[in-house]
């Protein structure tokens, strides 16, 4: 067994920290913020200071996917995330009044998942790692850079461990980087005489601004939770012990957008807006919160089949990252997680093979979900700068409108649109099947029915009022 560091004690480097420890490697989870997770859910969300996670406030989900990989490799997350207050959702059961056809389908128990607020499933997974006796977690300790020893593949270095800010230094026979979309790695590899790695980086420019509710009674979603109004998103999701969440997002160009930090200029937007108006009859949990600068990245460590280094990975948000909005980012997380852990029990005394192999299965398994993304990010960006300027809209993907389409009326495509989107299938995978390829053929030319909610013209006049 090894000696495996894990830089960064969110809740992807704590879930890989704990699947490689009940491997029998002993692994130490270095991370940045000083403070421990508290011990409830009000706490932690009142309390907890998080500067390393910028979006630790943000709404966040664990999609389907997120919760088979934890019933394969972390089988009492689950149960920990009830107690904490997380709650179930299902949205076959929330399936719109178009779809007329209920009767339940095989496999519809795999399309439930469990959900909350993100300060309140990362003390879950402090929980949990803090629980495991093969996990030290470091808290208030700062990375600074890498070490290196004899090189494992000729001419690429080899990590050997790390040296913390107060000089401290930690060996490994592997160092992972979970730090996030923040992650500082190519400064880190340039230092230790490596190439930095190649990367993708795009600024979508989406801005968003959301508010949390409590109440006794949580909204029922009235359509998709996140759904395009011209020049605007809306996302609506539960949470944990009886809170939700709503948020707007549009393009950071928009400027006309930055009235909705007042609270009285959010609600009257939500509330023109016929499927979502009734998400505001709660109690706010404070104001409304804005993020922004959010980019669309994906980092390649290995090129031509040449790791840029060996003894050290990436994985989650540090290697990829999309945006929030969509909900993937933990649940793919998870998946590149687990592609770890199966890596690392086949390869871990083989550095070269280790890195090579980590990341060959990183492009098949994990990229496709993040290159999806960032196609919809793409287009759905275009959508919302066209209506904004007025000119004309981009034409959609035909085979995806007219399976949007068919998903209204159809329960073999909606349910295949729900794998797509809590991550379970691919759109290939979907569009593969002989009933969802068929009424898609039946569709082709439809296109999905707009959300109703305001124009441009009125989305101004509330914004303005």
């Amino acid at each position: 067994m090894g000696s495996i560091v894990v830089c960064g004690g969110g809740v992807i480097g704590l879930a890989a920290a704990v699947m490689l420890a009940r491997d029998g490697h002993r692994v130490t989870v270095l991370e940045g913020d000083a403070d421990p997770a508290p011990a409830t859910a009000e706490e932690a969300w009142g309390s907890w200071r998080r500067t390393g996670v910028a979006q630790f406030r943000q709404p966040h989900n664990l999609f389907a996917r997120f919760r088979r990989v934890c019933d394969e490799e972390l089988p009492d997350v689950t149960g920990l995330l009830e107690k904490a207050g997380c709650v179930w959702m299902d949205y076959v059961a929330a399936a719109p009044p178009t779809l007329t056809d209920r009767t339940p389908r095989p496999g519809d128990e795999d399309l439930r998942f469990v959900t909350g607020r993100r300060p309140v499933f990362e003390a879950v997974f402090a929980e949990l790692a803090e629980a495991e006796p093969g996990v030290e977690v470091c808290r208030g300790t700062k990375v600074a850079g890498l070490t290196t020893g004899p090189s494992a593949l000729t001419g690429v270095p080899h990590v050997t461990g790390v040296v913390t800010t107060s000089g401290r230094r930690f060996a490994a026979d592997l160092v992972v980087d979970a730090t996030g979309r923040r992650t500082r790695a190519a400064s880190w590899l340039t230092a230790a005489g490596a190439r930095a790695p190649q990367e993708m980086s795009e600024d979508r420019g989406y801005v968003y601004y959301t508010r949390f509710y409590r109440g006794p009674e949580p909204p029922r979603l009235r359509g998709r939770a996140i759904m395009p109004i011209g020049s605007i998103s809306l996302l609506t999701l539960r949470s944990d012990n009886d809170t939700w969440s709503v948020t707007v997002f549009g393009t950071s160009a928009d400027h006309a957008l930055r009235a909705l930090r007042e609270p009285r200029v959010f609600e009257r937007v939500v509330g023109a807006c016929p499927l979502q108006a009734h998400w505001l009859d709660g109690e706010p949990l404070g104001g409304v919160r804005p993020m922004a600068g959010v980019i669309d990245r994906l980092c390649r460590y290995v090129e031509d089949g040449r790791p840029v280094v060996t003894g050290f990975v990436p994985v989650g948000d540090a290697w990829a990252c999309t945006n929030p909005s969509a909900g993937r980012g933990l649940s793919v997380g998870v998946l590149h997680a687990q592609v770890l852990r199966h890596a690392v029990r086949e390869a871990l005394d083989d550095p070269a093979r280790l890195a090579r192999t980590f990341h060959a299965r990183t492009d098949e398994v994990v990229a496709p979900f993040v290159h999806t993304q960032i196609t919809a990010d793409r287009f759905r960006i275009a959508e919302m700068v066209a209506v904004r300027d007025g000119t004309p809209a981009p034409a959609g993907n035909p085979t995806t409108q007219a399976l949007l389409a068919a998903a209204a009326t159809d329960p073999d495509v909606f349910r295949g649109v729900l794998e797509i989107a809590l991550c379970t299938a691919l759109p290939p995978e979907v569009l593969a099947r002989p009933a969802v390829r068929a009424a898609v053929e039946r569709h082709a030319g439809a296109v999905p029915a707009p959300t109703p909610g305001p124009d441009r013209a009125r989305l101004l006049e509330l914004l303005a009022a």
